[in-house]
C-alpha cells in the first residue's frame, strides 16, 4: 500500500502512530490560523474582484465532488442569463505561461484534467494559475463576466470571496477531525462555522448543518468515438475493468456496483497520468473510467473504453438558497 493510501486509511479508520504527528499538526494549525487571521483582519494582500466570486472548496484532502457541482452551477447560472467564468489552480498542468486560458483542444498535460473537463463540457471561459487572484484579473481582462466560480481555493486568501461553499463526502465525513499531517483537514474544523454553506455529497437528505446533493450517472461515453449510450448499456452482472484516478476511487467503484455491474477495481493516485501499457489489463473486459481520467486517455484509448458521465443533483432547498444568494450578489 502506498504511503498516501496508508495515511488515508489511518485518518479515516484510526491508527495509534498518528499521535506521533501531533507536534507537526500543532505547527500546521498555527500557520493556517495565522494566515486566516491576517485575512479576516484585512492585513493580507488580498484582491477584491469587481464581480462576485464564489469559492467551491473543501476542508479535507481528497475529492468531494467539486467538479460536478461546478458544472451544475455553470449551467444553472447561465439559465439565469449570467455570464460565468471559472478560475482554477490547474493541478498538474504545465502550461507555457501563467495565467493560462484553457481551451477544449488543449491536452490535459497543458491544461490540467479538471479544468479541461470543465471547458470540454461547457465551453466556459476558464483561467488556470496557482495565484487565483492573478487568474481572475486575466480572465476579466479577456471576458465581460457577471460572476466567477473559483474551483477549490478555500484556503487561497489572496483572493477575496463573496460566498464560500464547502463540500464534504457524506460517507467518509471528516475522518479523525484532525489537521494535516495527523488527519485529513486542511484547516481546523472550526473553519466550517464561517463558511456560507456545507454540501454533503452522497447524503440522502438535508442535514441540520448542510444540504444534500448526489452524483447521478447520466451516460456511458466511448473514448474513441464519442458514442453515448444509456447507463443500462451493459447488462446486469457485466464484469468491467474500473479505473479511477480521483480523490476517493471507492466512490466510483461503488457507483458501478450500484449500476449492477461487477467492477474489477484499479485505483490510481489523484490526477495520475496514464498510458496504454498501464491500462492493458487482463482478462479482456470493457473498461470504464471517470470523465476526469478520460480527458487524459483519448489519444490512446481502445474501442471498448468508456467513461461514466455524472451529473450533480442538488436538493430543492439548496437550489432555493443558492438562487437567493445570486439575487443578493447580483441585484
Amino acid at each position: 500500500m502506498a504511503l498516501t493510501d496508508r495515511l488515508l486509511n489511518a485518518w479515516y479508520n484510526g491508527h495509534p502512530a498518528l499521535t506521533l504527528l501531533r507536534p507537526l499538526e500543532a505547527l500546521y494549525r498555527h500557520v493556517v490560523n495565522r494566515k486566516r487571521a491576517r485575512f479576516v483582519a484585512g492585513q493580507s494582500d488580498t484582491y477584491k474582484a469587481p464581480v462576485p466570486v464564489i469559492v467551491v472548496g473543501n476542508i479535507t484532502v481528497g475529492g468531494t465532488g467539486k467538479t460536478p457541482l461546478i458544472l451544475w452551477m455553470i449551467d444553472h447560472c447561465r439559465q439565469r442569463g449570467l455570464r460565468v467564468g471559472v478560475v482554477s489552480r490547474g493541478y498538474g498542468a504545465k502550461p507555457p505561461t501563467l495565467p493560462w486560458r484553457v481551451r477544449a483542444q488543449q491536452g490535459a498535460d497543458q491544461a490540467g484534467d479538471e479544468p479541461l473537463l470543465i471547458v470540454k463540457r461547457t465551453g466556459v471561459a476558464l483561467m488556470i494559475d496557482p495565484d487565483r487572484s492573478r487568474a481572475v484579473r486575466a480572465l476579466l481582462a479577456e471576458e465581460p463576466l457577471d460572476l466567477i466560480l473559483c474551483d477549490d481555493g478555500l484556503q487561497h486568501y489572496r483572493l477575496a470571496r463573496d460566498l464560500e461553499l464547502v463540500l464534504i463526502d457524506a460517507a467518509r465525513g471528516l475522518g479523525n477531525r484532525r489537521c494535516l499531517p495527523a488527519g485529513p483537514l486542511r484547516e481546523p474544523i472550526e473553519r466550517l462555522h464561517s463558511v456560507d454553506a456545507l454540501l454533503y455529497n452522497g447524503a440522502s437528505e438535508d442535514r441540520e448543518d448542510g444540504y444534500a446533493f448526489k452524483l447521478q450517472p447520466s451516460a456511458l461515453v466511448n473514448l474513441r468515438t464519442g458514442e453515448r449510450q444509456p447507463v443500462d448499456h451493459f447488462p446486469p452482472g457485466q464484469a468491467v475493468h474500473a479505473v479511477a484516478g480521483i480523490g476517493n476511487p471507492q466512490r466510483f467503484f461503488n457507483t458501478l456496483e450500484g449500476l449492477h455491474w461487477r467492477p474489477v477495481p484499479h485505483a490510481f493516485a489523484d490526477h495520475a497520468q496514464f498510458s496504454a501499457e498501464a491500462l492493458a489489463f487482463t482478462p479482456a473486459l470493457p473498461l470504464i473510467m471517470t470523465e476526469k481520467d478520460a480527458v487524459k486517455c483519448m489519444s490512446f484509448a481502445a474501442l471498448d473504453w468508456w467513461y461514466l458521465a455524472v451529473e450533480a443533483v442538488p436538493g430543492p432547498a439548496f437550489i432555493c438558497w443558492f438562487d437567493s444568494q445570486l439575487t443578493r450578489l447580483l441585484p
